[in-house]
């Protein structure tokens, strides 16, 4: 049982948000007590009950000053949301049961377990109401009331109450744990996307700062090679000197290649490379980084390409074209065709490949693009990953006004990725 509640970390609850929750509850039970007690002058075990709730308030207290994490671990979480429920079912038993107005109050800590626990604390918070509510139906003290006033439900009304928080229970809880995982899963997926964005600038920078070393040093590199060669040819007869300056030239060439390879980098990014490029220059310069590492054939045709536009270098674009082009080197069996498109409205990229497509049923339900993607057939996740990849290029690229089709294609059966812009739009990026 350990192994099932102690999971990823994703699975966890805020100290501070549950402390202030629990302190709202038991503010409110103290009031409710107090007031039944001593404005309405109900006889019930209310010091008993002011105990529980006191009880209650040292436990907020060690939760606050001696748990240091400021996420609470699933079990920590689970162990007291489990007493919560315990504390309140004692409340409610000695102040009516399943007939006490506050009895719905009870499912509120597996509702909570629902949106930030995993399904396994769910589950055993659920099944704890369940029993609690069970037991609460068949004993409990009577309900506070006057002397003067015999409460009493008939035994139907009873029985309905429990029923109904039960189907109620059952419902949020389902509901909880369904929306809290899909919350889960695109705040990890945002996540990721930050950090890949920022990988991205990093090595735009870096680049950068390399074609900047590489202008700066270009210059006095060629001084050096200038006068290196004109001492070769004064001191010519000197076979010692002219062995140095041999050397002095060849090592100053050399660096000078370097220094050239680094100012071609296609990520550079600064006042001596123009980052404004067109579509049609993306697309070259992610290909040719695929060309120097897969012997798979890439084909190019942009004849329909009239848009010139040019845009802001983006890591976005990058990273999103980036990803669906390797996606396509990956799959593919033997060629990755592109075609560049454009009009006077719009401006379409297509990537297909000859590999086997993406899976039907993914497509059929347009589950392409989202993160995490489960498929009926768990060899799809084997053989195509969980679609997290897929997602952030996606989201990237929408959110530079791209519009994405996922198909497959009708003359090969390959993947066919479809990414549209307005060239309004594209002019503005």
């Amino acid at each position: 049982m350990m192994k099932f509640l102690e999971t990823s970390k994703i699975y966890s609850l805020n100290k501070s948000t549950y402390i202030n929750l629990r302190w709202i509850s038991y503010i409110g039970q103290l009031t409710v007590i107090l007031i039944v007690q001593f404005f309405l002058q109900f006889k019930f075990y209310y010091l008993v009950c002011i105990s529980i709730v006191l009880l209650s308030i040292l436990t907020n207290f060690y939760l606050l000053f001696k748990i240091k994490e400021n996420q609470l671990s699933n079990l920590v979480a689970t162990s007291y949301l489990s007493y919560d429920i315990g504390q309140l079912g004692l409340l409610i038993y000695l102040t009516g049961g399943i007939t006490n107005p506050f009895v719905f109050l009870i499912i509120i800590p597996s509702i909570f377990s629902a949106q930030y626990l995993n399904i396994w604390s769910s589950i055993i918070l659920v099944t704890l109401t369940s029993l609690i509510l069970i037991i609460l139906t068949f004993f409990y003290y009577e309900l506070p009331h006057p002397e003067t006033l015999h409460f009493h439900a008939p035994e139907y009304y009873l029985y309905s109450i429990p029923i109904s928080i039960f189907i109620g229970l059952i419902f949020l809880a389902y509901f909880g744990v369904k929306f809290g995982r899909e919350s889960q899963i695109r705040k990890k997926a945002y996540d990721k996307m930050q950090v890949i964005m920022a990988k991205e600038n990093e090595l735009l920078s870096l680049g950068g700062q390399a074609a900047a070393a590489a202008h700066s040093l270009g210059t006095p590199l060629s001084t050096i090679l200038l006068i290196a060669k004109e001492l070769k040819k004064e001191f010519g007869n000197n076979k010692k000197i002219n062995k140095d300056l041999d050397l002095l030239v060849s090592q100053s060439t050399r660096c000078r290649e370097i220094l050239k390879k680094l100012s071609l980098n296609p990520n550079v990014e600064d006042e001596f490379i123009d980052s404004d490029v067109t579509l049609n220059d993306y697309v070259y310069e992610i290909v040719r980084s695929f060309q120097a590492i897969s012997e798979k054939k890439f084909i190019i045709n942009s004849e329909q390409f009239k848009n010139s536009v040019k845009s802001y270098k983006s890591p976005e674009i990058v990273y999103g074209l980036r990803n669906f082009i390797g996606n396509a080197n990956k799959f593919s069996n033997k060629k990755i065709e592109i075609f560049l498109k454009s009009n006077k409205k719009e401006t379409e990229i297509i990537i297909k490949d000859d590999g086997p497509g993406f899976p039907k049923d993914l497509i059929d339900k347009h589950m392409l693009g989202e993160p995490y993607i489960r498929t009926i057939d768990d060899s799809h996740i084997s053989k195509y990953g969980l679609g997290l990849g897929t997602f952030i290029a996606k989201t990237l690229l929408e959110k530079n006004f791209a519009n994405i089709i996922f198909q497959n294609s009708e003359n090969t059966g390959g993947a066919e990725v479809i990414i549209k812009w307005n060239n309004k739009d594209l002019a503005s990026i």
